[in-house]
């Protein structure tokens, strides 16, 4: 399996309900380092699993979204804990409507498999990885 990873970052304020928070109840922020890896078996007629430029590209449209935003105040989060784990779903699944609509160029059509990594810190992080063709968008 071939793969390449892109990397950006985004800087978000939330909060987060239930006891298990602890102090992360009240607003803070957070600032995360963000990988997208596009996988895929073989390699197309240019020898390339996904154009890099592209790639980042979209990455970064997904992450403009977030960026220097109150999760909370934001209608599309209403309800959730926006927890790493669940912030890596959201960014998977805006990568793949990117895909699907050809922003990512004809090689992406390709792509089988991503993974979403979002570091908290050079100790922790999360992702949400699966295969392109049957995970819903959402």
């Amino acid at each position: 399996m071939y793969s390449v990873t892109v990397r950006g970052h985004m800087m978000i304020a939330h909060s987060f309900r239930g006891g298990v928070f602890g102090p992360a109840q009240r607003l803070h922020g957070a600032t995360y380092v963000v990988d997208a890896e596009f996988r895929r078996a073989e390699l197309d007629v240019d020898g390339i699993v996904i154009d890099i430029g592209r790639a980042t590209e979209a990455l970064n449209a997904v992450l403009a979204r977030m960026n220097y935003r109150n999760l909370d105040d934001e209608p599309s989060f209403s309800g959730s804990n926006t927890t790493t784990e669940y912030l890596a779903r959201v960014v998977f699944d805006r990568l793949l409507e990117a895909i699907r609509r050809g922003d990512v160029g004809p090689a992406a059509a390709a792509v089988e498999s991503m993974r979403v990594s979002l570091h908290e810190s050079h100790l922790a992080s999360a992702s949400f990885e699966g295969p392109t063709a049957t995970v819903a968008s959402g």
